[in-house]
């Protein structure tokens, strides 16, 4: 997006370059049409550092003035909040008076030196500027990706008890409402990163939501117990177990989140109902990890329920017939999810019963996990 977007020409007797204000304030509600959050951002950002070294250094080529520079710092910081980054911390609002920088910069010794100022605006706008350009970059790599478009809206996951039962308000938008048994399932609230969500991010959303004032290592514990909660079966808890021991080593609480039990998710996968509500279809993964590269990848396990139907017990034994239709049900819907981009991989649950099981699955998670680390810039 071209910094000219933002203003009007002008005229040749007044200023040159003029805020379009009614433009700016509304990026703090979306983007405009044939643009992206991202596109936004970046260019918002280039302005605002190019305004304030300007201004601290030789005044040249400034667009903005003491008005509009909180304006449009209020923009920047709410698209920055769309992206699910964190916005800088300015210890200035704008140019001139008490709170500009001009005030600031003779009170922090900076006054004989436009490099003290240069690398002042460096520090409170250079990690923005870096995150940006990393997601930009990891936005152009899915382009020559086949992983899903678009963004998440709904995460519904790990339900401890009756299952939820939901229906789709609003077709056009995906507004989803849980109309009974909300208070068995956790509901992921947080903007969603493209880059991924890893356990620290999992994390701190469970403090701000539901374990409050307690440190870091005590939310992750309580949040570990309550998704475990989710899971009745053998396997499946030995998956858990054996990915969040990861958690537990340097560098663990950046890894990928393992989330279980998802009940809602990207909503190309809900059913469209017109312009009445409708009862969703149960569209749950065993497990879903969002990747660093922007890879979503689907683990299953699958018990015999997936593609038998028990027989009547005979002298106490339980066995099960297989039925096609179960099975082609199954692979229907991983086709279905890999042509969308979806990376689906299956456990047997009676591969995850035998003593090596827990090996298998540590070796695994290492493989995947280098295949889908964070891309070097």
């Amino acid at each position: 997006m071209e910094l000219g977007a933002f203003f009007s020409s002008g005229d040749e007797w007044g200023e040159s370059w003029v805020l379009h204000i009614g433009l700016i304030e509304s990026l703090r509600f979306g983007p405009p049409d044939g643009h992206t959050d991202l596109d936004v951002a970046i260019a918002l950002t280039r302005l605002l550092y190019d305004d304030f070294v300007s201004y601290g250094t030789d005044g040249r080529d400034r667009h903005l003035n003491n008005d509009t520079v909180p304006v449009v710092i209020k923009a920047h910081r709410a698209v920055i909040e769309r992206l699910a980054l964190k916005p800088p911390a300015w210890p200035f609002r704008t140019f001139d008076g008490p709170r500009g920088f001009g005030s600031y910069w003779r009170d922090h010794d900076m006054s004989g030196s436009w490099k003290a100022r240069r690398d002042c605006v460096e520090k409170i706008l250079g990690p923005t500027r870096d995150a940006l350009e990393e997601l930009q970059e990891l936005e152009y790599e899915s382009r020559f990706r086949n992983g899903p478009a678009g963004s998440f809206k709904n995460l519904i996951f790990a339900a401890d008890g009756e299952k939820p039962e939901m229906v789709l308000r609003d077709a056009v938008n995906n507004d989803v409402e849980i109309v009974r048994n909300a208070h068995t399932c956790l509901v992921f609230t947080d903007p969603l990163p493209p880059q991924g969500l890893t356990w620290r991010q999992m994390v701190a959303w469970w403090t701000a939501n539901h374990q409050p004032d307690t440190d870091e290592k005590t939310a992750a514990s309580g949040l570990y117990r309550r998704l475990y909660r989710s899971l009745d079966s053998v396997p499946e808890q030995l998956v858990m177990r054996t990915y969040c021991a990861r958690y537990a080593e340097d560098g663990g609480f950046d890894l990928p989140a393992l989330i279980p039990q998802v009940y809602l998710h990207y909503d190309p996968y809900t059913r469209r109902s017109g312009k009445q509500s409708g009862a969703l279809p149960r569209q749950r993964m065993d497990f879903l990890l969002l990747a660093p590269d922007r890879a979503r990848v689907v683990i299953e396990v699958d018990g015999v329920q997936h593609y038998g139907r028990p027989n009547p017990p005979d002298e106490g034994r339980i066995t099960h017939t297989a039925v096609t239709r179960l099975y082609a049900e199954m692979v229907a819907e991983d086709r279905r999810l890999g042509l969308a981009g979806y990376e689906i991989y299956r456990f047997g649950g009676w591969e995850l019963t035998q003593p090596h099981a827990e090996q298998m699955v540590a070796d695994f998670f290492t493989e995947l996990l280098a295949r889908h680390r964070k891309p070097a810039l």
